[in-house]
């Protein structure tokens, strides 16, 4: 590690990424003015700053699928998804226009991972993000009713700038179920973002809701402001089972070396031929290090 008062001040700043970017600076020895000098160090810190930012907010949206991103959707699945307009939402400005977005089809289409993949690039824009199956949701704030954690529960929800409420139905909610998505869906109209996804068609959420006037008044806030994508097609969970056997497969038949290792070029599963969600672990927003500048 470096020993130097300015690395050393820089850390105690808990300036990491600026110490960083001094100790390659002074290792690499070139002559570089101290306005470069200035706006590589900060470039980093700043680059640093917005990894750990990104970080917090993908931990505490809680996805149920963390390696959701827009990035590995799979657009060649018969499943009717509008890749233009999905591709879209990858940028914030519907959030910033409070819009909602409806995932609707049968189980096994990539409904919660589409919702997801939608979390992390609304992280990524520096947006909160909440996610919640919402039967268990509704379950859990009867619960907190009546021990006494409804209030902080309830501002967690309406604040945040996207919620997602995952698996609406088939269950019909009870008349306390109602009384809290109402005024859930009251307070987030036309100032937050929320994305639903459900194996029921819209027109059946009526009979979810089990109530005319309240059903009206929820439907009305949701659907008319709302992106609403219609999938169908075949379970992509099969199929994503299918191409990883394949991949097996195909390595057991492969030649192997001395050491016990296939000899072809490249072994590693092909994710992007994989169901969604194949790889591993959250996908941490492209924020690549800048490059010292060279020297005159």
């Amino acid at each position: 590690m470096l020993a130097h008062p300015t690395y050393e001040a820089l850390s105690a700043l808990k300036l990491n990424g600026m110490a960083e970017a001094f100790a390659e600076l002074i290792a690499s020895d070139n002559n570089l003015d101290p306005a470069a000098w200035i706006a590589f160090m900060t470039d980093r810190e700043q680059a640093r700053r917005g990894t750990r930012r990104f970080q917090a907010r993908l931990r505490a949206a809680k996805l149920r699928h963390g390696d959701a991103c827009m990035e590995d959707v799979n657009y060649r699945a018969a499943r009717g998804l509008d890749r233009a307009l999905f591709e879209s939402l990858g940028k914030p400005d519907w959030i910033d226009r409070r819009r909602c977005v409806l995932i609707t089809g049968p189980c096994g289409v990539g409904k919660s991972w589409l919702a997801c993949a939608l979390g992390n690039a609304a992280s990524r824009a520096d947006r909160t993000v909440l996610y919640h199956r919402l039967p268990r949701l509704l379950a859990g704030l009867e619960l907190a009713r009546g021990d006494g954690r409804f209030n902080r529960l309830f501002r967690q929800i309406v604040r945040a700038d996207l919620l997602i409420l995952d698996d609406w139905g088939p269950d019909r909610m009870t008349a306390g179920q109602r009384r809290d998505l109402m005024e859930i869906v009251e307070e987030r109209h036309a100032r937050k973002s929320t994305v639903i996804t459900s194996q029921l068609p819209v027109e059946s959420w009526h009979e979810v809701i089990a109530e005319p006037t309240f059903a009206d008044a929820i439907l009305d806030r949701l659907v008319h402001n709302a992106y609403h994508f219609r999938l169908d097609g075949p379970s992509l969970r099969g199929s994503g089972a299918k191409h990883l056997q394949a991949d097996a497969e195909k390595r057991r038949n492969e030649p192997q070396s001395a050491a016990g290792l296939p000899t072809g070029p490249s072994h590693a599963p092909d994710t992007a031929s994989h169901a969604e969600g194949a790889a591993s672990g959250a996908r941490v927003p492209p924020m690549d290090k800048p490059r010292t500048p060279e020297s005159p």
